[in-house]
């Protein structure tokens, strides 16, 4: 049985750029009606022609840009409106003029303070006055959710009379709950007797955070083009979420739908939105958050490595993304850790594994994930530990303002327990000052570096240091979340090294 396709409309460029700090320039809406088109969307809104020369030009500029998508250009069912939009849609290829007036009780009594009558005189004559111009119209009926069925199933009837291709039906202020949109639109397609001449669409928004569940209850009741944003921004709330619909279509294989969306290009796509607006996706967004594919809890993590479908019912290369993401935290298991270890080229006994997570979990503990430069830090922090006959046990410190920096630490040397206190210039060199004491050696400090990992307070601070004992120099290397404690390790493992030598 051959699928029913759904057309995806697009209105990133439209209703999304109406969100406050997220307008783009001409350059930018270009490259993102480009993206679009190789995304694969149908139609592309470009703008509001008569809103400003601005959204003008993008509308022009965007019709010579792009070649297989209808163009769309938004207008109220003004009749200076439609000329503009008709005059910046000149070239292209296949354009459609979106006109349309509200048709609630608040709208037309409190917005329009006109009457129900007046209301469709009005949407009937922007039609035809479109229609003169283009053959493609679109007639949008603003606050269709709350709009009164019969009444508006009348407005329906009347502007697909006077030649609209396509009826959208919006919920303009998000207030639907699905089965009450759905029932909207099933009424409409059993009441309205031309509604075979048009494509009924839906456009839905946010506010109750039902905007997608809104927008598949009307494609299950029969509409047939759905007028999405990508990463669903748009005013207030935002609108349905272009990468939502058409996953849900796409991995809901029973519904029998379908749409052109090439699902590949869906991530890029997404991350060119969110860089072009300044407008980062939240980490738990569905489809393109940064979490959406990201497991750390051992349980779903063993479940994902030994079979991807245990927990994902998307697979992510199907979006753009290379692999789902095995976030090691203190959650992890065992399973998760030697994946990741594995990736990075090492292979542990089970023993050795054994003593990498008691350490890796003492770390995560400590951070809120480890990365993989964490991991190598890790375990060659396990294997120097082995051959170090010097290691730090305790380690205290006390500096600050007006106060002589003291470091108090013990040490195991060569299998017995040391204890010293020393004061210094600073807490690292306190600490170094109380080393040397234990080891009675006259070691020179010649170089010391501190480096952080990545970003952030919260992350692994690296210490190389160098050391000079009889004319012969020595390396050492030191990794904490403090930064003594990581200088400390560093000393020690320079002087292990030193000792040995000797």
């Amino acid at each position: 049985m051959s699928k029913d396709k759904v057309l995806i409309f697009d209105t990133t460029l439209r209703d999304g750029e109406q969100v406050p700090g997220c307008q783009l320039n001409t350059v930018e809406k270009i490259e993102v009606a480009k993206a679009l088109e190789a995304l694969g969307v149908d139609v592309i809104e470009a703008g509001f022609p008569i809103s400003s020369p601005g959204d003008f030009n993008s509308v022009v500029e965007i019709s010579k840009a792009v070649n297989n998508p209808t163009i769309c250009a938004l207008t109220r069912a003004v009749k200076k409106d439609i000329e503009v939009a008709a005059d910046a849609l000149k070239y292209a290829k296949h354009p459609r003029i979106h006109t349309g007036i509200g048709t609630s009780h608040y709208h037309i009594v409190y917005k329009l303070k006109s009457n129900e009558e007046e209301i469709i005189e009005r949407a009937i004559e922007a039609v035809k006055y479109a229609k003169s111009f283009v053959e493609d119209v679109e007639f949008y009926a603003e606050d269709a959710g709350r709009s009164d069925n019969v009444y508006l199933a009348r407005v329906i009837e009347a502007v697909i009379a006077a030649g609209a291709t396509v009826v959208n039906i919006p919920d303009t202020t998000g207030y639907c709950i699905p089965e009450e949109y759905g029932r909207k639109i099933k009424f409409l397609k059993e009441n309205v007797k031309n509604i075979d001449k048009a494509i009924i669409s839906t456009h839905c928004h946010n506010d109750l955070g039902m905007a997608t569940a809104n927008t598949l209850a009307g494609i299950m009741n029969g509409a047939r083009q759905a007028e999405v944003t990508i990463n669903g921004i748009g005013e207030r709330a935002g609108n349905t979420s272009l990468e939502e619909i058409a996953m849900i279509l796409q991995c809901r294989k029973d519904v029998n739908l379908t749409t052109g969306i090439n699902s590949k290009k869906i991530m890029g796509t997404s991350k060119m939105v969110s860089r072009l607006m300044r407008m980062p996706v939240q980490a738990n967004k569905a489809i393109v958050g940064r979490n959406a594919f990201a497991h750390s809890s051992g349980i779903h993590q063993d479940g994902v490595l030994k079979n991807r479908e245990n927990y994902e019912i998307i697979d992510p290369q199907d979006v753009g993304i290379n692999e789902s993401s095995i976030i090691l935290t203190a959650r992890s298991g065992r399973a998760a850790l030697k994946h990741r270890l594995d990736n990075l080229g090492f292979t542990l006994s089970k023993e050795e594994l054994d003593d990498v997570y008691d350490k890796f979990l003492n770390y995560a503990d400590k951070k809120k994930d480890i990365q993989d430069d964490d991991l190598l830090i890790i375990l060659g922090e396990e294997k120097r530990s082995h051959d170090k006959n010097l290691v730090l046990k305790h380690l205290q410190v006390i500096c600050g303002k007006q106060t002589i920096p003291t470091a108090t630490l013990t040490i195991s040397y060569n299998g017995k327990d040391y204890t010293e206190s020393e004061k210094g210039v600073g807490p690292v060199d306190a600490a170094m000052n109380a080393v040397r004491k234990i080891i009675k050696e006259k070691v020179k400090l010649e170089e010391y570096l501190v480096q952080a990992i990545t970003r952030g307070s919260d992350d692994m601070g690296k210490v190389h240091i160098e050391i000079e004992y009889n004319g012969v120099h020595y390396f050492g290397f030191g990794a904490n979340y403090d930064v003594v404690t990581a200088s400390v390790e560093a000393f020690l493992d320079a002087v292990s090294k030193c000792l040995k030598a000797n």
